[in-house]
């Protein structure tokens, strides 16, 4: 049996009446930048995640980069204030951070469930740093009861970077309303794709709102007349409207997610297999990736491609380790961060997996030496 890692066309077809549809309504609209999709498109999105504020912007380094510039416009922050991270994430979290002129402070993860943690993040605050920068690593979320409680007590801004957590929550609460402001990635491969680049912030400022508002439209407040100097950096039309039908989607996909990754959890049983973790309940979690650990993630990944099973390294290099942050970030010792990078492997998990297909990726990876 063949397993895809993830079969994007698959997924879209379910829906390929419904996209056509909401496409051909765009194309016949004679309107196709900041129209009626984007601005429906925020309204849905934002009352889905619970926050009063949501702007689409181009893809999710964008809305991570224009939430930070926003702050800095606001005189919140500065050049050269730091902001603490995860060491392990992925590179884009970073990348929204120095091209804002802002120093990163990687901290390392908790080992169970690869997430920030408020133990480690309270022992790298210093005077300096000013905002946290919170990951929702694999789909899920953060320890954020403990991380916002220690923000508001540090007056630290608190932004989310829930790029693969769409949907996940605690005690009701979703990703994208827990801090201060937070990013959305819509890159085909999310929970929630788009079929192109797509991304959108929200958050509980208004001004917050207004000021990336006009950040992502070349500065521009109203036509014609620039209060900042900004990027162009909007959601498309087209990728609004495709995004509006699949997110009637997203929760029925999510819980998916969750029977399968929940029979692995059962099922997956081999002392040379280390299964993730589920910190805060099932629900904080949706399951973007399906991510172990293996002391030998070569002989791994092609002992189950030899049974048909496709599986992906997320990621392979740490941040601290790229060669576009050697002079930055290079002498950094973080030995944790840089065995995950070592050893974690993505198991396929997608809405659109069979059983035997779930079955088939069990049994392979019981079959590890």
């Amino acid at each position: 049996m063949n397993v895809p890692f993830l079969d994007l066309k698959t997924i879209n077809a379910r829906h390929a009446a419904e996209l056509k549809a909401a496409a051909a309504r765009v194309i016949d609209s004679g309107w196709y930048v900041l129209g009626e999709e984007v601005k429906a498109f925020e309204s849905e999105f934002g009352a889905w995640v619970g926050s009063p504020h949501c702007v689409g912007t181009s893809d999710g380094l964008s809305a991570l980069i224009l939430a930070l510039r926003g702050w800095k416009e606001l005189g919140l922050l500065k050049d050269g204030d730091a902001v603490a991270v995860p060491a392990n994430t992925y590179i884009a979290s970073i990348l929204a951070i120095t091209e804002n002129r802002l120093r990163p402070v990687l901290v390392e993860p908790d080992e169970d469930t690869c997430n920030l943690g408020a133990a480690k993040l309270a022992a790298a605050l210093t005077p300096d740093v000013k905002a946290v920068l919170a990951v929702h690593l694999y789909g899920q979320l953060a320890d954020m009861q403990a991380i916002s409680k220690l923000c508001r007590e540090r007056g630290l801004l608190l932004l989310e970077d829930a790029a693969q957590s769409h949907g996940a929550q605690i005690d009701g609460v979703k990703a994208g309303a827990w801090g201060d402001a937070a990013a959305f990635s819509f890159y085909p491969g999310k929970n929630l794709g788009a079929l192109g680049d797509a991304g959108a912030l929200t958050c509980k400022d208004a001004k917050l709102a207004a000021i990336v508002r006009a950040l992502r439209n070349y500065g521009s407040h109203e036509k014609y007349k620039n209060l900042v100097q900004g990027p162009n950096d909007r959601l498309d039309e087209l990728q609004a409207a495709l995004l509006r039908v699949k997110l009637k989607y997203i929760d029925a996909d999510n819980a998916r997610r969750r029977e399968i990754a929940a029979r692995y959890l059962r099922e997956i049983k081999h002392p040379y297999v280390h299964l993730p973790s589920v910190r805060t309940g099932q629900d904080s979690h949706v399951w973007h990736l399906f991510v172990v650990r293996v002391p030998d993630r070569a002989a791994f990944q092609q002992r189950l491609l030899d049974r048909g099973v496709h599986t992906a390294i997320h990621y392979p290099i740490a941040p601290h380790h790229q060669q576009a942050y050697a002079q930055l970030l290079g002498h950094l010792k973080l030995p944790l961060t840089e065995a995950l990078h070592r050893e974690v492997v993505s198991l396929p998990v997608s809405p659109v997996m069979t059983d035997e297909q779930v079955a088939c990726v069990i049994a392979a990876s019981l079959s590890a030496p």
